[in-house]
């Protein structure tokens, strides 16, 4: 697929986790520029000390230099770890100016504390997105295909590449995906009915309620702090990897018991994925922790939102106001109708 945007200039730094996989890092820069952009990546990309790009002063100065850099993206290499403990020493009066002025700052997982830390501090708008190794930096090859004498090389996925490009370009106004199929009734459309009288064909509508979340586990290590936004009538998004869902319920159970959830307009689920079941879950599942989830707050809990640690991912803005249309298993969320 080719970029048909004009030419960003696309800033590359690491706040959180060391970069351990430099094939990743240069394919992705490759990519980038491939699709016709300038990339400029920071000094201090590549450092490592412990399991961080840095230690926290040379990561908290790579987020400062992304802020100062001009570029029209500030797009983290990796998530990890390492965010939530230099969140006092970022300078959010910086972040937000670079943001007032059209820079779009780009992530995912640890990412997220960075962005909720933003608009509880500023109310500016950061984007749940890739990162440059997991998303623009894939490598290796596909599975062999019957026939085939070489499995083709792997690519960038075209969703996420189309969404980024639409960002790039001004054009991403929204995204659209279909729910999973429900088992033994549609739950979804019945809590949606008690919440909201008219919708009891599961046809709802809620309107300029504010996108906000992320990574389960980096936002339940905010609660109690003033990096935590204080969202009232919000749309929750929640996306995890590696976390058993007995582990995601623990975090649910979290944020519905600070009455986080009872806050919200809608709660949005993504994508859950690398866990492992075992025998003694003894056919409790995620779909055990929805269901459970379903019964406990009096707003509609959706699923299947196509964002987290997964090839194709639509780009989503955080702390923006936006409108969340839903038919059935379709969902629809609007941030461009201004």
């Amino acid at each position: 697929m080719t970029s048909l945007i004009m030419k960003k200039h696309i800033y590359i730094y690491s706040p959180s986790g060391a970069v351990r996989d430099k094939a990743a890092f240069r394919r992705g820069v490759k990519r980038l520029e491939k699709l016709g952009h300038e990339v400029e990546v920071d000094e201090a990309a590549l450092a490592s000390h412990m399991r961080f790009a840095g230690d926290d002063a040379t990561r908290l100065a790579s987020i400062h230099r992304a802020a100062a850099s001009g570029a029209d993206v500030a797009l983290i290499s990796r998530g990890g770890y390492g965010l939530t403990r230099i969140l006092p020493g970022i300078h959010y009066k910086a972040v937000a100016k670079a943001i007032d002025k059209g820079m779009l700052f780009v992530g995912i997982s640890d990412f997220t504390a960075f962005q909720n830390a933003v608009y509880a501090k500023t109310g500016a708008i950061t984007w749940a997105g890739p990162a440059l190794c997991e998303g623009f930096g894939v490598g290796g090859r596909a599975a062999l295909e019957p026939g085939q004498t070489q499995a083709p090389a792997l690519l960038p996925d075209d969703i996420m590449e189309a969404c980024f490009d639409d960002l790039l370009s001004g054009q991403g106004e929204g995204a659209g995906w279909r729910q999973h199929r429900e088992t033994g009734g549609d739950t979804t459309n019945l809590i949606a009915a008690s919440a909201h009288p008219a919708s009891a064909r599961g046809t709802f509508g809620l309107k300029k309620a504010t996108l906000w979340g992320g990574n389960l586990s980096v936002l339940c290590s905010m609660l109690g702090t003033p990096y935590f936004p204080e969202v009232k009538g919000g749309l929750l998004f929640l996306e995890d990897i590696a976390e058993h869902p007995y582990r995601l319920e623990r975090m649910l159970t979290q944020l519905l018991h600070s009455g986080v959830l009872a806050r919200q307009k809608a709660v949005i689920l993504g994508q859950f994925t690398d866990y492992k079941l075992v025998p003694h879950d003894r056919g409790f599942k995620l779909q055990s922790v929805i269901d459970w989830l379903r019964l406990q707050v009096k707003v509609p809990v959706l699923t299947n939102l196509p964002y987290g640690h997964v090839a194709t991912k639509v780009l989503l803005p955080v702390g923006a106001p936006c409108d969340l249309m839903v038919e059935g298993r379709d969902a629809l969320l609007f941030w461009g109708n201004d």
